[in-house]
């Protein structure tokens, strides 16, 4: 594998995760560590349970550094799991509920997992051919000829803690960012990575006494960096099995929930509920948000009527650059995702390597704390993801488009593949979609590139309209090309009911683009 070494804002990490998560169990066994439902698990519990979940995986002969699958919603034998993984020194590999059958074959192919964990709701998506895997399967809630019963197997495991020597070197998790098509790329996080994002426990309040409600799957990035700081600070998990926005302001109040992480669209669907007012949400002290760009209207909205303070993190899976934008503090730049963050450095290129000049746009290429150990197996694709400055250092290249203003606010473009390439002239959907959401009846917009024998390709807008709305496409689609110029104008406007999203809320442009591109190919 490449080797990475990442820089650090002060000193580099030297305790690791499960070393502080023991401490935190000795040190306030009576405190709660999970909640889910009914379920309220102490941390002297969940430290037992761990232990006997690697006790359980010592039995089935996993080594240290074996890959361990799960395939389930949000629970608390998710989150034992998770812990209990990493106790044994083995690396916590999460799949996609939204993966397909054959997505996950080659995900579990590709990292050779010594073990499964499976929920019933997703036993369905890998039986045409998980007997014909060597590794061993767990049915986590569910009786089935060929798993054996999660729960008795954890009975007969005793709750010694292994106290497995953990070098920061060693891998933590391998998270696999793509299940669509194609083989799956498998991002490699080692206990370096995830120790140096304990930086942000203290500064960020997850060390006190902070109720965390996660409603994003485990299986994301985006749902491990706020589950891990609020366990390392000794804190209390609240997990939903499924988002739910009203259910999710109903937590919030009968819990006093203090943290949270969502997701854009998450945000959008909590602060349309009806009744959002009626609720008390005075306990929220921080509310995060990460994975795809928070439109600047819904940040004002937050910032007016969501008590607590609201910060949002641009980032990669793969790690590299962050920027990090406090949105109470800097109300004139709520288009912008933030500033560098500490420790970290971004720059961005043209399509010859070079930097571009301040204010133009270029491709995002970051370097910090928090970096990948690389694609599981696969140094090649590790090398094409690099960029390395004049002095050498490496950088991610994230495939997102931006610019930066003259405060040094990051503004993002789009997404380097999702750039439409009309008549030679480079157009950001992301521009003209900021356009279409200015339209008092659009409540979601996507703009793709389709075929066009005039131009190469031409953009499309793919809008959902408010359901009192009695505008036609056309009068949506004249709107938007009166405030765009005209090398960017757009050529159609179809309605649609919903637009296609992962579980974290980004929006599924590949879908959005097959059916258009694959007419060209019949």
């Amino acid at each position: 594998m490449i080797e990475i070494t990442p820089p650090y804002s002060a000193t580099a990490p030297t305790e690791n995760i499960v070393t502080r998560l023991r401490s935190n169990a000795a040190s306030h066994p009576e405190k709660l560590a999970l909640v889910c439902g009914a379920q309220r698990v102490t941390w002297a519990a969940f430290d037992a349970r761990t232990n006997k979940v690697a006790q359980m995986l010592f039995g089935i002969g996993v080594a240290k550094g074996d890959n361990i699958a799960i395939l389930s919603a949000n629970s608390v034998p998710y989150a034992e799991l998770f812990i209990g993984i990493l106790k044994a020194g083995a690396c916590v590999t999460p799949l996609s509920s939204m993966a397909s059958p054959d997505a996950l074959k080659k995900m579990l192919e590709d990292c050779g997992a010594k073990a499964i964990f499976v929920a019933e709701n997703y036993a369905p998506l890998i039986a045409d051919f998980i007997t014909g895997l060597p590794l061993s399967r767990f049915a986590i809630d569910f009786a089935q000829e060929g798993y054996e019963d999660f729960e008795a197997a954890l009975a007969q495991a005793n709750e010694t803690d292994p106290e497995i020597s953990i070098s920061l070197s060693d891998p933590f998790n391998l998270i696999y960012s793509s299940g669509t098509t194609g083989t799956p790329k498998g991002i490699v996080h080692n206990h370096q990575m995830r120790a140096a994002q304990m930086e942000r426990v203290t500064p960020n309040g997850y060390d006190d006494n902070a109720r965390t409600l996660i409603s994003t799957p485990l299986y994301s990035n985006t749902t491990i960096v706020s589950f891990i700081p609020t366990l390392f600070g000794g804190s209390t998990v609240y997990l939903m099995p499924k988002f739910d926005a009203r259910a999710y302001l109903q937590i919030v109040e009968a819990e006093a929930i203090t943290h949270t992480m969502l997701v854009p669209v998450q945000y959008k669907r909590i602060m349309d509920v009806p009744d959002f007012d009626s609720f008390d949400l005075s306990s929220m002290r921080i509310k995060f948000s990460t994975s795809a760009p928070l439109r600047a209207d819904v940040k004002r909205d937050v910032l007016t009527r969501f008590p607590g303070k609201l910060i949002e993190y641009y980032g990669l899976t793969e790690g590299g650059g962050v920027t990090v934008l406090v949105a109470d503090d800097n109300p004139t730049k709520l288009h912008t995702v933030g500033q560098v963050a500490p420790g970290n450095d971004i720059r961005l290129i043209d399509s010859a390597g070079k930097e571009v000049p301040q204010g133009e746009v270029g491709e995002i290429c970051g370097r910090g704390p928090t970096m990948m150990a690389g694609y599981f197996g696969r140094d090649d694709l590790t090398s094409d993801y690099i960029w390395r400055n004049p002095q050498g250092d490496i950088y991610f290249r994230s495939g997102d488009m931006g610019s930066f203003d003259a405060d040094g606010f990051l503004v993002l473009s789009d997404r380097k593949k999702d750039m439409i390439i009309s008549g030679g002239l480079n157009i950001y959907a992301n521009d003209l979609e900021l356009v279409l959401l200015e339209d008092p009846d659009v409540t979601d917009a996507a703009v793709i590139g389709v075929p066009s024998e005039a131009w190469g390709e031409t953009p499309l807008a793919l809008v959902v309209l408010d359901e009192n709305a009695i505008r036609s496409s056309d009068d949506i689609l004249a709107r938007a090309n009166s405030k765009l110029g005209k090398s960017h104008r757009l050529s159609a406007v179809e309605i649609r009911d919903v637009l296609p999203r992962s579980t974290i809320g980004k929006i599924l442009k590949k879908d959005l683009r097959a059916p258009y591109w694959e007419k060209e190919t019949q």
